[in-house]
């Protein structure tokens, strides 16, 4: 079931962030670090009501972000649509317990079915250059790259931005 999160879940919710971005060093992805994502950044999704979760029975396993505010990085992107009605997907993810077994596209879908049903004109997202799995995961799905963008206190190297239009 996929809802929106809870403050008192935050522990949880960095059980999954944290369990996912030791598995991503352990692969060699030096994604996410000590400083993301946050407790803050966490709790800040959950006041605006943009962090869902994914619970598997009584677990939560999965998290997303569904956001209408676009971050400042974003600026000089030159996105496929105008810059007035798009949502932005965040921090996905699946506690590594659960990959592979098509949580993370259950989540996907969910965010664009919601930007559909609310009259977005598209998603948009950016993921670590050097995460050839999530590239070719968005990319599966219609999303087309389009520019870099660097979170110098994440990593030397860029992550993609990508968009689909609906």
């Amino acid at each position: 079931m996929i809802r929106l999160a809870k403050l008192p879940e935050i522990h949880d919710i960095l059980n999954v962030t944290k369990s996912c971005a030791a598995f991503m060093v352990e692969n060699g992805i030096y994604q996410w670090n000590e400083h993301y994502p946050s407790k803050n950044a966490f709790e800040k999704d959950i006041e605006r009501s943009e962090l869902y979760v994914l619970e598997n029975g009584e677990r939560i396993i999965g998290t997303i972000v569904i956001s209408t505010l676009m971050d400042e990085e974003y600026f000089p992107i030159q996105w496929l649509t105008p810059n007035e009605n798009n949502l932005y997907v965040h921090r996905l993810a699946i506690h590594p317990d659960y990959q592979g077994k098509g949580f993370a596209q259950e989540l996907m879908d969910f965010a664009e079915d919601h930007a559909r049903k609310n009259g977005f004109v598209s998603v948009r997202l950016d993921t670590f250059s050097q995460n050839k799995r999530n590239q070719r995961f968005y990319e599966t799905r219609g999303y087309r790259k389009l520019a870099d963008i660097h979170f110098p206190k994440q990593s030397e190297h860029p992550f993609h931005c990508y968009e689909l239009v609906l």
